[in-house]
């Protein structure tokens, strides 16, 4: 016998797996709750104890969107030997995750769109840009990158990669995501410390 925890956590999961599905597939503005709802196979009462609104799910199903690219980024970067190497690959995995469509839709079109850019702006600063800062701060610690205000970078190079991702979004370039790898692998090298 299911419990009732175990049964509202299954719609609950339910609800985002079908409202992730249909907000990729169709885009935010074209879902409606009915559509979410009949796939996922529940009431509106149901959605409606689980989520405020169809904005609600969606702010929910971008957070999960944003923490496998965190987390993909993070087991990309943790894999390499050095805190350079793991710096450059982790904003390689950046760049390399955004090209999945569920990223495209909704982390980086539907996202700013849906949510509006200040509330944005505070999701993705809580995982990518928190992580980012990290390691410009550990880059700066290990003398890899000279002494300077964290934060204006993050932003700028945060800022670089988002719009990177959203033209590798439209672009139809052959290698587009290669080439753009190694762009990016040239401007993060201008950064670092010169050695005599």
């Amino acid at each position: 016998m299911i419990s009732r925890a175990d049964q509202r956590d299954q719609t609950r999961q339910s609800l985002l797996r079908e409202g992730r599905r249909l907000f990729t597939a169709e885009g935010y503005a074209a879902v409606s709750l009915a559509q979410i709802v009949t796939a996922a196979g529940v009431t509106k009462g149901a959605l409606y104890h689980h989520f405020a609104s169809k904005a609600d799910l969606f702010r929910a199903v971008l957070a999960e969107v944003q923490a496998e690219v965190a987390r993909e980024v993070a087991q990309t970067a943790d894999a390499q030997p050095d805190p350079w190497s793991q710096f450059v690959a982790g904003c390689h995995a950046f760049l390399a995750a955004s090209t999945a469509p569920a990223v495209q839709r909704i982390m980086l079109i539907d996202g700013p769109a849906v949510l509006g850019w200040n509330e944005w702006r505070t999701l993705d600063e809580a995982t990518s840009a928190r992580h980012l800062a990290e390691a410009l701060t550990a880059l700066i610690d290990a003398h890899l990158i000279p002494p300077q205000p964290v934060a204006p970078l993050t932003h700028l190079l945060s800022g670089a990669m988002n719009e990177a991702a959203l033209w590798l979004a439209s672009t139809t370039t052959p290698d587009a995501l290669g080439t753009t790898q190694t762009a990016l692998t040239r401007l993060l090298n201008s950064l670092r410390t010169p050695t005599s």
